[in-house]
């Protein structure tokens, strides 16, 4: 087979030399394509693999991330074999740099068509910390985060965040993660401990959550991804105001809920942000009543497709669907919710649905679409620079959410009440995790109780309808 060398770096150790230096991305989500020259038919083989720069880390993990490359047969599987090791390497969560270096084996034990691959690497630091922005339900955080990656040298990390919202949110977690790379589908544990404030004044109310969560985190395929979770908390819920309405005051209060839950997620689209083709679904489904005052069913779908037309423009079809079923327990804060710049434009937050007393009590049932083109800016302004992070933006929205206490046929035609919406505006990409939308909103459609905004609005989300 061949050998792997695992070594700390000596501080006068000189650059590596070799034949071919490989340096990939760091985005790991983008497909290694194959060499335009055709190496396929010069015979290689891998003699040795060497890792230099290794402190914390063990060696066994190490040596399982490279060990394909001795099953290399000619020069192209090993450099394709090579960018695999690379980013088997860099999942590990231990290393902040990588290098590849391919060499013609020397020394003892070498073959005549053998090389040598070596992996340059330097590890994370013992604490690193951090300050970022995040996006919730149409609001940004501030995430201020301390992290201690690596911590047993097998890619444990514990990590501790706090984020304040601009709308008098804010949030806590400490969470210790756990991956296991030897294994069969390479599950990644977390178990985390966390408190959540959060103030809903479209529906009347406050939620404090503080629990437990144990996710197990799976990929049947590079393109799947499977949570298993299970969530324990005590949920309290208090009203914002002398004025909020008896409906939402009756959902006041603490109370425990255990919920299991599994959320499927397949990608095949080539970014997040703004994609160009390729389809997401995610289908998420949980099970409430383990224990605890609460009892219900929940799943929901979420979709979209893309499709290029011409160079620059992109179509793009989005749908929505959610069904709970309340067993016992289930109250306001546990409801679907439609309306506003991420689901439904046109309409307030959480504007298009149930309302008493001109708050959103929200839903057990509702579907909603949206068709959205894409289009860079007129006359393409920083092309190449600045401007790719924006897009033009049209739209037409619609959907519907049945009311909790309605009856079967009366939840059918609540569902055929259709709120529809237009507009257009323009999108700004904010990194790869979310963006923000400045749309002209023209509500087309809606029913007695909603909440319809036309006019210009704004929205920050990292998934819209």
């Amino acid at each position: 087979m061949g050998t792997v060398h695992a070594k700390a770096q000596a501080d006068n150790v000189s650059t590596v030399g070799g034949l071919f230096e490989l340096d990939e991305p760091e985005t790991l989500e983008v497909a290694i394509s194959k060499p335009t020259i055709k190496l396929n038919g010069v015979r290689a083989r891998v003699d040795r693999v060497h890792v230099d720069g290794l402190s914390r880390t063990k060696d066994d993990i190490v040596r399982s991330a490279v060990d394909e490359l001795f099953h290399a047969t000619d020069f192209e599987d090993v450099i394709l074999k090579a960018h695999k090791a690379r980013r088997s390497l860099d999942s590990l969560g231990c290393f902040k740099d990588i290098g590849v270096y391919i060499d013609v084996s020397n020394g003892p034990g070498s073959t005549p068509e053998g090389l040598e691959v070596t992996f340059q690497v330097r590890e994370l630091s013992r604490i690193v910390g951090g300050i970022n922005t995040t996006v919730s339900e149409n609001e940004g955080n501030l995430v201020l985060g301390v992290r201690l990656p690596n911590v047993a040298g097998r890619g444990e990390r514990v990590s501790a965040e706090y984020s304040l919202g601009h709308r008098s949110s804010s949030n806590f977690s400490v969470a210790a993660t756990k991956p296991f790379p030897k294994s069969a589908l390479q599950p990644v544990v977390t178990t985390s401990v966390y408190q959540q404030n959060h103030e809903y004044p479209w529906s009347g109310y406050r939620l404090l959550d503080r629990g437990v969560l144990l996710d197990v985190a799976f990929r049947t395929s590079p393109a799947t991804k499977h949570n298993l979770q299970w969530e324990g908390m005590v949920r309290d819920a208090s009203v914002l105001s002398k004025t909020t309405s008896f409906k939402v005051r009756e959902s006041s209060g603490p109370v425990l809920k255990s919920v299991i839950r599994h959320i499927v997620t397949v990608d095949h689209r080539d970014e997040a942000i703004f994609p160009t083709h390729g389809t997401w679904v995610q289908f998420s489904s949980e099970l409430a009543g383990l224990g605890g005052g609460v009892a219900n069913i929940k799943t929901e779908l979420q979709a979209e497709a893309n499709k290029e037309i011409v160079p620059g423009v992109v179509v793009q079809l989005t749908g929505a669907a959610g069904v709970l079923h309340d067993v016992f327990g289930t109250e306001i804060p546990e409801l679907f919710y439609l309306g506003g710049p991420a689901t439904i434009r046109g309409f307030q937050q959480r504007g298009a649905g149930p309302h008493c007393d001109g708050l959103a009590t929200g839903g057990t049932m509702y579907w909603a679409s949206g068709l959205h083109l894409y289009t860079p800016l007129p006359f393409q302004p920083g092309k190449g620079g600045l401007g790719e992070l924006f897009r033009s933006h049209l739209f037409l929205n619609g959907g519907c959410l049945a009311h909790p206490e309605e009856k079967t046929q009366a939840i059918i035609e609540s569902l055929s009440s259709v709120r529809v919406s237009c507009g257009a505006g323009v999108a700004l990409r904010l990194g790869r995790v979310a963006r923000v939308e400045l749309n002209y909103c023209f509500p087309l459609r809606a029913a007695a109780g909603d909440a319809p905004a036309p006019g210009i609005q704004l929205g920050v989300s990292a998934h819209f309808l």
